[in-house]
């Protein structure tokens, strides 16, 4: 493509793409080193109790055995303890009594909690070694759901007394004193489920004691941050610890996160000095990646009679697992803070509380807590237009955010007293625009009709994507004495397309064609400082930060051509490739490289976050003899500011949609009442395939260009996921009114909608 044609908003196909087509991607399980060992770990079967014994003589009298270590082996000399997963987000005082060791020491608390790690010559000898380690646990009685836990009979942590790791409170105006002329308070749920990768967790840590360097690939989404607390926990200064990022397949918030295994991995490299190698199986993935999204609430709309949302108040329930750890408390605090979407709603009062329970430990998953939210809300307002008698497409409408009331303030969370306003928007635009795409009027008859032995309904349901977050993104660019650019940035690649809109970016701003430029990512060797991808904030922090370096890159070299063209540097002038004139003199880029130096840092801080806005529908079929719910037409529609690069936004748009219509139609992590876990296999855990959900329409627009960064973008990767929940159970509750069926929690699996069917009769 010709640099004059503007690269930025151009749907360029995925540069990376090629290379992964043709199986020349790397991924941690890809990579071997000389003398390299393979690890296994020892996870508990017992959802709580005592550790009395585990003795691993046997398994280190194995041929082939190089170490076995227990938290015995692991507890730091100067502390006598075993090392914690530190709190990566709101790492407040309340929270770090509840955070977990890295291996369990005098107590296991939910079943797949690390117990030994084996590191053996080879995968199959280090899981036979598993087999004969002997381990006596006393079981204790175990809490499963956050019923029992808030009763804290059974407690998980003794010594705290109690299995509620905190409360956040969402405020605006004086929700409690609000009377109004129609109430409707009800409970809802959603389950247990989250990102099950295609490529499951991996590391490769390499110690070389000479050199005091330790290199760990497989690092993701933060590694700057994960460095920092394996350099703590190794009591190594940070440049000592390189986290290296190879390809990664699929992240979606629960990859990258700081586990047990980061710590376990390089220390038992550094221990025996030998390169040690860990994959997890997708049994250890199921049961051992960050669980995410269960939560239930209690919740209370308050309304004048013409539907004007006058208060919402209530209290939400989230299930955190064992342990509070790294992203643990995202959910909670989201699902309280936007509760209220885009809509106007003055007064506002949610409570979120995060209750211990004997379960994997939760994490954040795409957009952890909104997701939750979307569906508490879309729902109750559902109820609510019924009982008015009011459209639910014109109640939505009525309580919009106004373009004239940006920016708008939402509730205000405590404690962090953290505050947020949505930043530019036009909500109807999408709603109006999402109605057309999917037909509404012309499908409104389609409402609770039987057509073939299915009942059909639409729903339909509004949203809300915060994205950007802070504090900063870095970026350099150097300049290579043959012209070439290479670009490196702090934000990570997760499988998101992070290469080629960074490229558009870089090409755009340097005016240079993208295959002069060479793009790095991610890892901790080639910045100074980095903060990764999470909260969709990739582009817009790290495309920022490249337009700084870029800006920064340009009066290096006219300061550079100024020097060798006898002139001041403002008089020179840059023209395409990076060329620099003054008068009839010119200098290409290789000329004035030729020398070296040619580098440039850029910076982009920023602490407003932006705001996606959109608008999704649904079209569903239900058979009330099987209960089984067919997707028959999705349609979301999305403004996310400024588009870089519309395929990768609508890749990213679908993608979200289908992992959102898996949670709300098929995904649940199953436990019993004793804590063990049911669903450890894809046999157990259903999830979406290509057939499954074949007409989805996915739109993006950019009418509303963020004020809050030089791009104008906003995040989009969550966007897509956010509403599907609320949209799709409005749109089955809508298609079972005759038989007065009326959902209430997730998933809407077959069996549910069969019971809910049969309860209603």
């Amino acid at each position: 493509m010709d640099t004059k044609d503007r690269l930025v908003g151009a749907p360029v196909e995925r540069i990376e793409d090629l290379r992964l087509l043709r199986g020349r991607g790397q991924f941690v399980d890809d990579l071997h080193r000389e003398g390299m060992l393979h690890a296994a770990i020892l996870r508990s079967s017992i959802a709580h109790g005592r550790i009395r014994l585990i003795d691993v003589k046997a398994a280190l009298a194995m041929p082939g055995v190089r170490g076995v270590f227990t938290a015995a082996d692991i507890a730091q000399s100067s502390t006598g303890s075993v090392p914690k997963i530190p709190l990566r987000l709101s790492p407040l005082p309340e929270l770090v009594a509840f955070e977990q060791p890295v291996m369990a020491e005098k107590k296991v608390r939910y079943v797949g909690e690390p117990l030994a790690l084996v590191v053996a010559d080879s995968l199959a000898l280090a899981e036979d070694a598993l087999d004969v380690i002997e381990v006596d646990i006393e079981p204790l009685p175990a809490v499963a759901n956050r019923h029992a836990s808030g009763k804290d009979d059974i407690l998980l942590f003794e010594e705290h007394g109690t299995n509620h790791a905190i409360t956040y409170t969402a405020r605006k105006g004086d929700a409690a004193s609000v009377k109004a002329p129609y109430v409707r308070r009800e409970k809802f749920g959603v389950q247990r489920h989250s990102a099950v990768c295609l490529e499951p967790r991996g590391l490769l840590a390499v110690w070389d004691g000479q050199q005091t360097k330790l290199t760990v690939s497989g690092a993701a989404k933060v590694p700057f941050v994960t460095r920092r607390a394996l350099a703590r926990h190794m009591d190594l200064p940070d440049e000592c610890v390189d986290m290296v990022e190879v390809d990664v397949g699929g992240g979606f918030g629960v990859r990258g996160e700081f586990y047990p295994e980061d710590y376990l991995i390089p220390f038992a490299a550094r221990k025996l000095n030998r390169p040690v190698k860990w994959t997890e199986d997708r049994r250890e993935n199921l049961l051992a990646s960050n669980h995410s999204r269960e939560a239930d609430c209690e919740i209370e709309i308050a309304c004048d009679t013409d539907g004007t949302i006058l208060a919402l108040r209530g209290r939400v329930y989230v299930d955190a697992g064992a342990y509070v750890r790294t992203s643990g408390s995202t959910p909670a605090r989201n699902v309280a803070q936007f509760l209220s979407g885009p809509y106007r709603i003055p007064n506002i009062h949610v409570e979120s509380d995060l209750l211990l329970t004997n379960k994997m430990p939760i994490g954040t998953y795409r957009g952890p807590g909104r997701f939750e939210a979307d569906f508490f809300r879309e729902r109750l307002f559902d109820m609510a237009a019924k009982d008015l008698g009011i459209d639910p497409v014109e109640f939505r409408r009525r309580n919009l955010v106004s373009k004239e009331e940006m920016p708008y303030e939402i509730a205000t969370l405590t404690p962090l007293e953290k505050k947020e306003r949505f930043d530019s928007g036009d909500y109807r635009i999408t709603l109006d625009r999402c109605l057309a795409e999917i037909g509404w009027r012309e499908k409104a008859g389609l409402q609770g009709q039987l057509i073939d032995g299915r009942y059909h309904g639409l729903g339909i349901g509004c949203f809300i994507e915060g994205g950007a977050a802070g504090p900063r993104e870095n970026a350099r660019i150097e300049v290579d004495p043959d012209g070439a650019i290479l670009v490196y940035v702090g934000s990570s690649n997760l499988g998101q397309g992070l290469e080629t809109v960074c490229v558009q970016i870089a090409a755009d701003a340097l005016q240079m064609p993208m295959d002069r430029i060479r793009f790095f990512h991610g890892s901790t060797t080639y910045m100074k400082e980095g903060f990764g991808s999470f909260h969709s904030r990739s582009v817009v922090m790290g495309g920022s930060a490249i337009l700084a370096a870029a800006n920064a890159l340009k009066e290096s070299v006219q300061k550079a051509a100024a020097s060798r063209l006898g002139c001041a540097a403002t008089d020179v002038v840059i023209g395409q490739g990076l060329s620099a004139s003054f008068g009839r003199k010119s200098l290409t880029l290789e000329e004035l490289a030729a020398d070296g130096g040619l580098s440039a840092e850029g910076s982009f801080e920023n602490h407003l976050h932006t705001y996606s806005y959109g608008a999704a529908a649904a079209h569903v079929a239900v058979d009330a003899r099987t209960g089984q719910v067919e997707v028959l037409e999705y349609v979301t529609v999305e403004d996310v500011g400024r588009i870089i690069n519309p395929l990768t936004a609508n890749g990213q748009s679908i993608g979200a949609v289908v992992q959102g219509l898996g949670g709300t139609l098929l995904e649940h992590l199953v436990y019993d009442e004793d804590g063990q876990f049911l669903t450890a296999s894809l046999a157990d855990y259903l999830m979406p395939t290509a057939p499954d959900f074949p007409n989805i329409k996915a739109i993006t627009l950019e009418n509303s260009p963020s004020p809050n960064n030089p791009l104008g973008a906003k995040g989009l990767g969550e966007g897509g996921i956010v509403p599907v929940g609320g949209v799709v159970c409005n749109a089955v509750a809508a298609a079972l009114c005759s038989l007065n069926v009326t959902p209430r929690e997730l998933p809407l699996s077959p069996m549910k909608i069969w019971q809910l069917i049969e309860d209603a009769r």
